[in-house]
């Protein structure tokens, strides 16, 4: 339904149900007790008068948290305009070399972070194997499987705890928070410094406790978190108030900051600078510009000449078991790729596999994640000891399967794993001798990758260790990502997937396919990646610089278009199931055709609350304190105007700002030409992310609530308008493309009220809409996607023919 008042958050915040008749009683009530005579303002009673009852709370991290949208709105008001118009050349210049030096700023940050966590995870889990193998060689198996279960439990146990205790917004991956914010939607915490540190601190230990998880997602959300942190406009708190940051007190350039830190976050930990604008690019941002692309690209620049500068000094040996690194993640450069026709139809059942197990896994996620949340729920204690039941059961498995597996000789391999981890794991083998399957397993997730990657490699593994790593793989990256409480990604774990199917499809066509195992593994990824996260261009790249490998380009756009067409015929991507999953209000870029069947009146609720251009202070004090509401349409009556005419809106925020200056009138007039010179646009300005003025903080006397106070200098002059018989599905587009938060609906006839209600982000949602026409459930557009029933012949048939 839509929110009264048109604003998109309200005083009732938790989840109620539209169809009790006695809730709907009590909110007839309460508007009764709202339209008290003794309040000079105007109520406009509408066609539909019952409440936005829709929940504006959201799952972020572990806990549900109220929620709101961001102003990406422009506000034209006299105090602004003045502030503009005031601004010389030289500020002007100063704007456009703090954008740089921002994104200069971030570029350093997320590329020092970014190489920091890889050379934590690589030394604490490195010393974790080293010190199983000793214990393996020395034949003190049970006291290698206490060192090893022991650590991974205390390594998980603490990443749950700190997030558990200090930032829940740390938890999972964060890529879903950071695509609702660029979307539109605020979520307290989410880019605080506390998040911050417990993302980074609690990625190193989750990482390193052998989970079948990964970083590279929560280097997004870092990366995300110092764009926000730089783009705050300053701190009172901490005394960093240069009137040069006072031009990014809005919500506007906070978006781009953040999209710039995203796009380094991906740069940073998959080593892929053009990659990680295309990620920001495809699957993250609602609104691009040129002017972004650039500035993202510099950004990405400055993270990978970070990374090199780093890896450089490590390169001298100074950082341990810290590998060279660089650019370069898995080097699998070829000269030449040579693949004939006949070598496509793997290729392609690479896709159509990926498309389907993508799905499927998507499927099982969410559903894992649903049980967990409930487990989650029950408090902090249910959370860790979720964490203990799963970080002792993934050991279990990693040092439980490498025992079904056969030894195999040396060779030319190098079985020594003593000080030098990610090299064959001897295990439980005899001298010279190595554990294929403990190979993949007792290495961190890129090590293994790097195995399964690597070109002549055909003879290192088996067939049937390939299968195990595949099954346990799958299994226990989805189980792994079901502990929400602590902080990492899916990206890698998904590509670890991905190759180890690919190489065994490698394995089964044998020496009917021109291709390296090595290679069926690369494409094996990129089919995974396509058929769960249903990225193309971005991955395509990625894969790319990943690889170093040029030649494999028509191969892997032809997988990944493969993939992601199977794969969104039968789920979305995994990110938007996690984004519906956790209640954020994400709008689609697209508007389904039964929103073309309804016009911009259907769906707005009462009583709409609005203010006269010249108030009262009670008046505004009293609405301010007994509604939630964000924002007020500003109407001229006479004799300020021939007839009643909208004005425009102005914000809570503005008005608190305004209430807190005490700047009133005595009398019912408008105020002097210098009203709004008395007024800096920093003291306007939009404060940080989670952060907002309290009308409980205002302090007024009982003589000044009789007062009066000119609203016309404060208030946006020009805001988005549509008339009420514009299509739902319209006023959709234009919602989005424009980054609004508030739409104003104004009559067709100008015999009305000069404003009909305002459309804000939760009257676009479709349980909003159903609740409203329940009859437009039937007619609701779906992609084309399989049913149950379709799925359920379909397997009965493939198990027919395979048994034939």
């Amino acid at each position: 339904m839509a929110t009264p008042a048109g604003v998109d958050e309200q005083e009732l915040l938790q989840p109620r149900s539209s169809s009790s008749s006695e809730e709907e009683e009590v909110m007839e009530q309460q508007r009764g007790n709202i339209k008290e005579p003794l309040l000079e303002h105007s109520t406009i009673d509408l066609r539909r008068h019952a409440a936005n009852t829709t929940s504006q709370v959201a799952s972020v991290g572990s806990n549900l948290c109220p929620i709101e949208s961001l102003d990406y709105e422009l506000i034209e008001n006299d105090v602004l305009n003045q502030d503009w118009r005031s601004r010389g050349r030289a500020a002007i210049l100063q704007y456009v070399f703090l954008k740089w030096t921002f994104c200069l700023f971030i570029g350093i940050l997320a590329g020092a972070v970014g190489f920091f966590n890889n050379l934590a995870v690589e030394n604490i889990a490195g010393r974790k194997f080293v010190t199983v193998s000793k214990l393996m060689l020395a034949n003190k198996h049970w006291t290698a499987f206490w060192v090893f279960a022991g650590s991974n439990l205390a390594l998980l146990t603490f990443a749950t705890a700190i997030t558990a205790f200090v930032s829940t917004a740390a938890g999972g991956s964060g890529i879903p928070e950071v695509k609702a914010y660029l979307n539109g939607v605020d979520a307290p915490d989410i880019f605080s410094l506390r998040t911050l540190v417990v993302k980074i601190v609690g990625t190193i230990a989750a990482v390193s406790s052998s989970l079948h998880v990964g970083k590279a997602d929560p280097m997004v959300h870092i990366g995300a978190c110092i764009g926000a942190m730089v783009g705050q406009g300053g701190s009172r708190k901490y005394r960093m108030t240069c009137r040069w940051l006072r031009y990014f007190k809005n919500d506007r350039d906070r978006r781009d900051l953040v999209t710039c830190g995203a796009a380094a976050g991906v740069a940073a930990a998959l080593r892929a600078p053009v990659g990680g604008v295309l990620f920001a690019l495809e699957s993250l941002s609602s609104w691009w510009r040129s002017a972004l692309i650039w500035r993202a690209f510099f950004t990405t620049a400055v993270v990978a000449v970070t990374l090199r500068a780093l890896t450089d000094i490590c390169g001298r040996g100074n950082c341990w078991l810290y590998g060279k690194g660089g650019l370069i993640t898995y080097d699998v450069t070829a000269d030449t790729v040579a693949y004939r026709l006949a070598d496509l139809p793997p290729v392609i059942l690479l896709g159509v596999i990926g498309g389907v197990l993508g799905s499927l896994y998507n499927v099982l996620m969410v559903k894992v994640l649903h049980v967990c949340s409930l487990v989650n729920e029950r408090g902090r204690a249910h959370r860790l000891l979720l964490a203990a039941a799963v970080s002792i059961c993934i050991s279990c498995c990693l040092f439980g399967l490498p025992w079904l597996a056969p030894c195999r000789p040396c060779s030319n391999k190098d079985c020594s794993t003593i000080d030098h981890p990610g090299g064959f794991e001897n295990f439980q083998c005899p001298p010279e001798h190595y554990n294929d399957l403990a190979s993949l397993f007792f290495n961190t997730n890129d090590d293994t990758i790097r195995k399964l990657y690597g070109r002549g490699t055909n003879d290192d593994f088996q067939k049937s260790s390939i299968m195990v790593t595949f099954g346990a793989s799958y299994v226990l990256g989805i189980l792994s990502y079901g502990v929400v409480a602590a902080p990492f990604g899916l990206f890698v774990p998904i590509m670890l997937t991905g190759a180890s199917y690919g190489r065994l499809v490698g394995m089964a066509m044998g020496s009917d396919a021109n291709l390296d195992h090595g290679l069926f593994a690369v494409l094996g990824s990129a089919s995974f990646l396509g058929g769960t996260m249903r990225m193309t261009v971005s991955v395509c790249v990625i894969m790319l610089e990943l690889t170093n490998d040029l030649l494999l380009l028509p191969l892997v756009m032809l997988v990944l278009l493969i993939s992601k067409t199977v794969a969104d015929a039968f789920n979305p991507n995994i990110y938007d199931l996690i984004l519906r999953l956790k209640g954020l209000p994400y709008i689609e870029d697209h508007a389904e055709p039964y929103m073309r069947q309804l016009t911009v009146s259907d769906v707005v609720a009462g009583p709409l609350r609005t203010f006269n251009g010249v108030e009262k202070v009670g008046n505004v004090v009293h609405i301010l304190k007994t509604t939630g509401h964000h924002a007020f349409p500003v109407i001229d009556e006479p004799p300020f105007s021939s007839s009643p005419v909208l004005y425009g809106l102005i914000l809570r925020a503005h008005l608190l700002s305004l209430l807190k200056k005490k700047r009133f009138l005595l009398t019912r007039s408008v105020a002097g030409s210098d009203a709004a010179g008395q007024f800096g646009a920093d003291e306007l300005g939009k404060r940080g992310s989670g952060k907002h003025d309290r009308v409980e903080d205002v302090e007024v006397s009982a003589e000044e609530m009789e007062m009066f106070v000119d609203l016309h200098p404060f208030t946006n002059s020009s805001p988005y308008t549509v008339v009420e018989t514009m299509s739902l599905a319209k006023a959709l587009i234009l919602f989005r493309e424009m980054g609004l938060r508030h739409l104003l609906i104004v009559p067709k006839s100008s015999s009305r009220a000069p404003v009909v209600g305002i459309l804000t982000r939760h009257d676009f949602m479709a349980e909003h809409i159903f609740g409203l026409h329940p009859f437009l459930r039937k007619s609701r557009w779906k992609r084309l996607r399989f049913q149950r029933s379709t799925l359920r012949r379909l397997c009965r048939t493939c198990l027919m023919w395979a048994s034939s």
